[in-house]
């Protein structure tokens, strides 16, 4: 199975914009970028995306460029197609973890999502996200209470098991 995003982190980030991405999220993003090697830095694509995103969503070299061969298989000129090259095209940053394994997240990307002195990293599989701590919560707060089928009191476990169609 390969690598994925796992877990969740805080961490600090200074006035510069740089910030420690957590170490298990680099060997991921190593693993992804079919350009690194051993003692090199690995490179990220960062999709902050227009007003409704309130994170930043990263991917790894490869799979950034598999979303990519997707939207270019779509017909040209087509709404969805517009739509997702406008996303994940014009709307993304490339950027590199430095020798240390921060990232420098320039001022617009961070004024964007609100974030100052804290940030909060959730694996999510295949991408990381990158919130302010304080929209994080209440964003999963919301989300949590938006689905009428979910029981937010119950173990999440019990869905794995139903014949719901993922």
């Amino acid at each position: 199975m390969a690598l994925m995003f796992r877990g969740e982190s805080r961490n600090k980030v200074d006035t510069k914009g740089r910030m420690s991405i957590p170490a298990k999220f680099r060997r991921v993003l190593e693993a992804g970028d079919p350009d690194w090697k051993s003692g090199e830095n690995p490179n990220i694509v960062i999709v902050y995306g227009g007003r409704t995103r309130e994170f930043l969503e990263c991917f790894t070299v490869e799979a950034m460029d598999d979303v990519v061969a997707r939207i270019m298989k779509m017909p040209r000129g087509s709404k969805k197609r517009l739509a997702l090259s406008k996303l994940y095209l014009t709307q993304s940053i490339e950027a590199s973890v430095d020798d240390t394994g921060r990232l420098v997240l320039p001022k617009e990307q961070r004024d964007k999502i609100g974030l100052e002195d804290m940030a909060f990293f959730a694996g999510k599989g295949d991408t990381f996200e990158i919130w302010n701590p304080e929209t994080y919560d209440a964003a999963e707060a919301e989300a949590l209470e938006a689905d009428d089928d979910f029981d937010p009191d119950a173990d999440p476990s019990i869905y794995l098991d139903g014949d719901e169609d993922f």
